[in-house]
């Protein structure tokens, strides 16, 4: 039975069947286990979070709004390991070393101080959505990470700690917690900063189609851009002021369901963020010939009749927002301008699930 992690309630224990296809629910080497799978999905910004005050506890400079997406999602298996000597991170079925396993480890060594447990342990994920390609990767990545640990320990936590869990691994994770859209709340302090729902099951009809155009590891990591902005742009404290006017007009727009109106507020916050990459000392743009090119598609269609907007997080790919009616007029433009693009088209998507394993039989 797979459990969703509710406000103020602990995860449940349950049996595993079969959370994640391709990992396995059944321990390696141990007459019992403590384990949880968990899934989390994407979430793609319609405000951006970009700049943080606090590098070390992640906190923002703004509010950000999402959209959590059905069709981009991480499944992770934490097993707390008792007579191990090192631990181990299993990424689409290899064993993983260097920097991308340091930062889990690393990350499950805070959580593990934060709520005073040890132990060594054994990550398996598998991420269906493209790394570093901007495609919110590390959203569904650490909220999964986060919910399959409190899953595995057993912890008792309401999802605005989980969000809080999630956010020190990857900021805009905290997100990934809820379904639909939600925003996440800048704060002041660990406490204070998480996100919340603003909406689980929108009656909006909105749809995402994401334009994969390249799916290479960016030259620039978000960590390295958001610090470079911040430290260089004389336009930051511009963007930040801009930021929280565009979370208020999105805030207003959800609740009327207007899609025109959140179309054009998450464009134009998209060309704030990216316009102002090119302001830090030195510039830099995640842009790639074809990501303009899919812009122009999109300012085409809309031009001529056919409704739809982009917005963009860090990387060269596009998210295209359309309604229903819609979906077919811009996926066959966008295949026959750009035919060797991947499109992938999502819907709002759910919260985080959690599934604790119980004892071998």
């Amino acid at each position: 039975m797979t459990t969703v992690v509710r406000e103020c309630v602990p995860i449940s224990e349950a049996r595993s069947q079969s959370a994640a296809t391709t990992i396995s629910s059944h321990p390696s080497r141990h007459s019992s286990i403590r384990a949880a799978i968990a899934t989390a999905h994407a979430n793609i910004a319609l405000i951006k979070y970009w700049g943080k005050k606090d590098t070390l506890l992640r906190l923002p400079f703004t509010p950000s709004i999402s959209m959590t997406v059905d069709q981009l999602y991480t499944t992770t298996r934490f097993e707390i390991l008792p007579s191990a000597d090192h631990n181990f991170f299993v990424l689409g079925g290899e064993e993983q070393s260097g920097a991308a396993a340091q930062r889990a480890f690393d990350y499950v060594r805070l959580l593990q101080q934060r709520f005073g447990v040890s132990g060594h342990f054994r990550i398996e994920t598998v991420n269906h959505v493209p790394m570093s390609a901007g495609l919110a990767s590390s959203s569904s990545a650490f909220a999964a990470l986060a919910g399959a640990f409190a899953g595995a320990y057993g912890l008792h936590v309401s999802r605005a700690e989980l969000s809080r869990m999630a956010r020190l691994g990857s900021g805009s994770a905290c997100r990934s917690i809820y379904g639909g859209l939600s925003e996440w709340l800048p704060g002041t302090d660990d406490h204070s900063s998480y996100a919340i729902a603003l909406n689980e099951h929108p009656d909006i009809d909105l749809n995402l189609i994401a334009v994969q155009v390249d799916v290479s590891p960016k030259p620039i990591s978000s960590t390295q851009g958001m610090a470079r902005v911040v430290a260089t742009s004389p336009y930051f404290p511009v963007w930040v002021q801009q930021t929280r006017k565009a979370c208020a007009q999105m805030r207003e727009a959800i609740q009327r369901k207007d899609f025109s109106a959140i179309g054009q507020i998450a464009q134009q916050n998209a060309l704030d963020m990216h316009a102002l990459n090119l302001t830090a000392r030195p510039g830099f743009t995640y842009f790639q010939p074809d990501t303009i090119r899919a812009m122009r598609v999109v300012d085409d269609l809309r031009a001529s009749g056919v409704e739809c907007y982009y917005t963009m997080d860090a990387g060269s790919n596009l998210k295209v927002l359309v309604q229903s009616g819609n979906v077919s007029a811009v996926t066959h433009r966008l295949s026959h301008d750009l035919p060797h693009a991947m499109l992938t088209r999502a819907g709002f998507g759910p919260g985080i699930s959690v599934s604790r394993l119980g004892e071998k039989e």
